[in-house]
């Protein structure tokens, strides 16, 4: 595989997921399935799934590349991401920028990154 197409493989769904949240902050009303689930709850999915991108480029798509400091960046990275969101938010017509986004997104940063590494420590366990 060439290194731009590994590159791609490797961080494009973070990307991929970077643009959905972007996207998603510009609305001035989300769409009425969106609006359904608690905010909360959205955002620690939303954030949850960047954090879980993020530590998979840093990993390398490697269960043995889940490290401490893989997961500390992921976690660190997705967070001022949250912090950049929230700003883009202030901005938009409708929508407020929340500390209680601003801690969503933390929270499921963090739940999503600890169950991946812990999922890594008990698969890198099972290979011989």
């Amino acid at each position: 595989m060439s290194d731009v197409k590994h590159r791609v493989w490797l961080w494009g769904p973070a990307w991929a997921m970077m643009a959905v949240i972007f996207v998603l902050s510009s609305l001035a009303h989300l769409p009425t399935a969106a609006a359904a689930v608690d905010d909360g709850v959205a955002h620690a999915l939303e954030f949850g799934v960047l954090a879980a991108t993020l530590l998979r480029g840093f990993a390398g798509a490697r269960w043995h590349g889940v490290t401490v400091r893989a997961a500390w960046l992921a976690v660190v990275l997705t967070i001022l991401y949250g912090v950049t969101d929230e700003v883009h938010q202030w901005f938009v017509p409708g929508r407020t920028a929340e500390i209680a986004d601003l801690s969503a997104d933390a929270i499921g940063a963090t739940v999503a990154v600890g169950l991946i590494w812990a999922w890594s420590i008990v698969t890198v366990r099972g290979q011989p």
